[in-house]
């Protein structure tokens, strides 16, 4: 059998967040995180994360672009997002509060990191 490379975007929605989910998989892997996917969303996420040192438990919720919502504030919850290339993951209420004081919306989804939020975002660009 030959193997043949599939195109991202002739993808439906679900085969989508399925990749989605095995390329972030990887990148945390190199972190250390085994990442489990959960059948439905738990408290939010969409799989968990658990680092190799035992005791650290991320709740990520995938998504495919930049996104804040409310649904997800206080709840201790990671956003995994791609974006020109890379993955980012980032604590999502940290990031709410930050678009916030910048005069942003507490809920928000852009497809692009904006230019000008691109320095604080580098800090959870994970590859």
């Amino acid at each position: 059998m030959k193997l043949n490379a599939i195109s991202y975007g002739e993808l439906n929605s679900r085969q989508k967040e399925n990749y989605n989910f095995h390329k972030i998989a990887a990148v945390l892997a190199d972190y250390g995180f085994n990442c489990m996917r959960m059948s439905d969303d738990y408290q939010g996420a969409d799989f968990l994360a658990v680092h190799i040192d035992g005791e650290s438990i991320l709740k990520v919720q995938l998504k495919s672009r930049l996104t804040l919502g409310h649904q997800y504030t206080g709840k201790n919850i990671w956003i995994a997002c791609p974006d020109a290339g890379s993955w980012y993951l980032y604590p999502h209420d940290e990031v709410q509060a930050y678009f916030r004081d910048q005069g942003l919306h507490d809920a928000f989804s852009r497809h692009y990191i904006p230019a000008k939020h691109q320095e604080f975002m580098s800090q959870f660009k994970v590859g």
